[in-house]
């Protein structure tokens, strides 16, 4: 598994197919099932369809994805954090989820705010979007603390609710000073 960045607290790396116990317990979430949905990862063999598929197919294809975030003391999986290239989005979208004992003690921000680092400096990114259900509050506070505003709503294809669409692209049009 390749590491991509360390942080004060956490390794991110990678995301690999002896990762599926983890997948699994993460998918399988209340937060997961509620704001990102449910993916019907109910096995093992589910998780590593679901690793080989989504997380290493978009490693390989796009040379970013999510990214498997653990502590660096004890390299307990928490979470995952990156990027996602969706059809019918301009640019690429950061995603993340976390196991919901780790959730409320800054990690998330951490993580996001070092891959939001890496996508400009190594990756090139000069816009990062983001996708969130109207619902899910900390989600929607997380990305305005990291410096996301919102653009407007789009409902994606074959989708059941209007989402809010964010945006770290910072509009030129805004706080003109006044004379």
């Amino acid at each position: 598994m390749k590491v991509i960045l360390f942080t004060e607290r956490l390794v991110i790396s990678e995301a690999g197919l002896s990762d599926s116990t983890f997948i699994l317990e993460l998918l399988n979430s209340p937060s997961w099932l509620q704001f990102i949905g449910d993916k019907g990862i109910r096995t093992e063999e589910d998780a590593k369809n679901y690793i080989r598929n989504s997380l290493l197919n978009s490693y390989k294809a796009n040379g970013f994805g999510l990214y498997k975030l653990v502590f660096k003391e004890s390299m307990a999986p928490l979470g995952l954090c990156g990027f996602l290239k969706r059809d019918y989005l301009e640019k690429p979208d950061i995603g993340f989820a976390l196991l919901p004992e780790f959730e409320g003690m800054g990690l998330m921000f951490e993580a996001s705010h070092a891959l939001i680092e890496y996508a400009r400096s190594t990756l090139d990114f000069d816009e990062i979007l983001a996708i969130v259900t109207p619902a899910n509050k900390r989600s929607c506070q997380l990305l305005e603390k990291l410096g996301f505003a919102r653009k407007n709503q789009i409902l994606p294809p074959g989708g059941k609710e209007e989402l809010l669409l964010y945006s770290n692209k910072k509009s030129h049009s805004f706080g003109a000073a006044s004379s």
